[in-house]
């Protein structure tokens, strides 16, 4: 079986937040796991070419020429990406030029360059071109997204399966990661239909977060279709196009992060307009858990952390909390419990309710520091309280990844209160670095942190039913109390998240190989 993702992000290459890290920590692991069709293997999967046959299952790639036979070993994932300004292409990379129909082009064509390396077990394909992706954001500036973001993304979709069209090996499963991949699909019904090699593959459509839909204008289509593939693709009377609507509509499966999630975004609560749509497609939906890079994320063998420490011998986790007070100026002898937050500046994440519930946080003795980048006006009281108390609160508005390590390894205890999250990594992290985490009860937070309070046994985590400040405070409050309890109790729930294995060959990488048979399966009988 041959699997493609299409994505825009993708770690290390180009990160602005979780969909980076699984579109990567995905393919590695589906790659390391075994061949996704079901068969087990030690190394790459292979097909025999012989004479323009196509022999599966022989073990090499074969080429006869006057010289003789040559083996050739192909990944059994690849993953394109768009080439954005900063992107770092390692030595011994091939680039070839490769033409991609664009509506947009006088010619109708548009050359680019297409970039390609093997690393971490899977291929990465970048489409180069600059006019497209040389730009100081992935998706927009400080003006707001590109209005030309369909073109841009259709190009890349359009140019993956240009590529994939010259490659002449048939591709199995087509993963779209979020709007940005969806045009590939839309392509696939229209343009290409006329193309076994991409109508005949199956997609498989993954929703990161369904906030973010892809909606593009009639004449904003003008870049990403042509006049005829338009017309084929929507009616004369709508206005526009919501790009994430038309991959959940025409993919054989779909799927979002956490089971959690995925229960929610069927209701109007959290479906944003897409809940009937994803309620028609029944057992063609569901949830699965993003799993963790556990060799990334080791408190034992981080490299940012001053001293490392594991669940075996927790004593340097003391260590990393008084370098972190030193670090952010607060006084390292104040016993004081130390809460620390990580995450993108946005309504979503909740800091909004963190600032309106830090004063009376500071009152009662606890010491706050907040990492993110993104809207600003989300932190202004915190912002205020921090250069009142900077004794007491930080709030540090930059991305800053070996801070962050720290953040985890120093706090006490670490908050998520999203308004909604559809998996969620920091929660994760923190558990992994035996920081309990305090969580609003939503999407992958509720299926990946479990109340001590509720089940004193098995408990990893304070969750709190509401997202509002003072079911924060609250939540926050039994944090603070089990902490400053302490002894073996408070080592046994840092202990109990320390031992949970997130790795995506645990559970989520298997999950998808299965998916992945199903997508084809429901593919062959359409």
């Amino acid at each position: 079986m041959r699997v493609v993702c299409i994505a825009a992000e993708c770690e290390p290459w180009a990160k602005t937040g979780g969909l980076g890290d699984v579109v990567d920590a995905l393919a590695r692991a589906v790659a390391a796991t075994g061949d996704p069709s079901g068969e087990r293997r030690a190394g790459a999967h292979l097909q025999l070419h012989l004479q323009g046959q196509v022999w599966p299952g022989t073990g090499a790639v074969m080429d006869i020429g006057l010289s003789g036979v040559s083996a050739q070993v192909e990944p059994p994932v690849d993953v394109f990406l768009p080439k954005y300004r900063g992107v770092v292409v390692p030595e011994g990379a091939t680039v070839r030029p490769l033409s991609v129909p664009d509506p947009l082009s006088p010619t109708g064509e548009t050359e680019v360059s297409l970039v390609e390396f093997e690393d971490r077990g899977y291929r990465v394909r970048l489409i180069d071109h600059p006019p497209a992706f040389d730009r100081d954001g992935f998706y927009g500036d400080a003006a707001g997204d590109y209005p030309d973001n369909g073109w841009r993304f259709g190009l890349l979709c359009r140019a993956a399966i240009e590529a994939l069209l010259i490659d002449e090996r048939p591709v199995d499963v087509l993963h779209l990661h979020d709007w940005q991949a969806m045009p590939t699909v839309v392509l696939r019904d229209t343009a290409y239909e006329a193309y076994p090699m991409i109508s005949r593959a199956a997609v498989m459509v993954t929703i990161h977060n369904l906030a973010y839909q892809g909606w593009l204008a009639r004449d904003q289509l003008a870049g990403l279709l042509f006049p005829d593939e338009l017309t084929e693709a929507l009616a004369p009377e709508v206005d526009g196009m919501l790009l994430l609507r038309e991959g959940i509509e025409r993919a054989e499966l779909v799927n979002t992060v956490s089971p959690g999630y995925a229960g929610e975004i069927l209701t109007p609560a959290f479906g944003m307009g897409l809940d009937p749509m994803l309620n028609r497609l029944g057992h063609r939906f569901g949830g699965i858990l993003n799993g963790l890079d556990m060799a990334v994320w080791d408190p034992a063998t981080d490299s940012a952390l001053p001293v490392c420490y594991s669940r075996a011998d927790k004593t340097g986790k003391a260590a990393n909390r008084r370098a972190l007070l030193i670090e952010l100026g607060f006084d390292p002898d104040d016993d004081g419990p130390v809460l620390g937050m990580i995450g993108r500046l946005d309504p979503q994440k909740g800091f909004d309710l963190l600032a309106g519930v830090a004063r009376q946080l500071v009152l009662e003795g606890a010491r706050i520091v907040a990492l993110g980048s993104g809207d600003r006006k989300l932190v202004r009281d915190l912002r205020a309280l921090a250069a009142k108390r900077p004794e007491a609160v930080a709030v540090l508005e930059t991305f800053d990844r070996a801070l962050a390590r720290r953040i985890y390894a120093g706090s006490d205890l670490y908050l998520m209160p999203s308004r909604f999250e559809p998996c969620g990594q920091g929660q994760m992290i923190a558990l992994r670095y035996g920081t309990p985490p305090v969580v609003h009860r939503t999407g992958g937070l509720a299926d990946t942190v479990v109340d001590v309070d509720d089940r004193p046994a098995e408990g990893t985590g304070f969750v709190f039913d509401e997202a509002s400040k003072t079911s924060l405070l609250d939540a926050c409050r039994r944090g603070i109390a089990r902490y400053r309890q302490g002894g073996p109790e408070w080592v046994a729930l840092q202990d109990r998240g320390m031992a949970i294995d997130w790795s995506w060959e645990a559970g989520p990488a298997e999950q998808y190989a299965a998916s992945y048979r199903r997508a084809v399966s429901l593919r062959r009988e359409h």
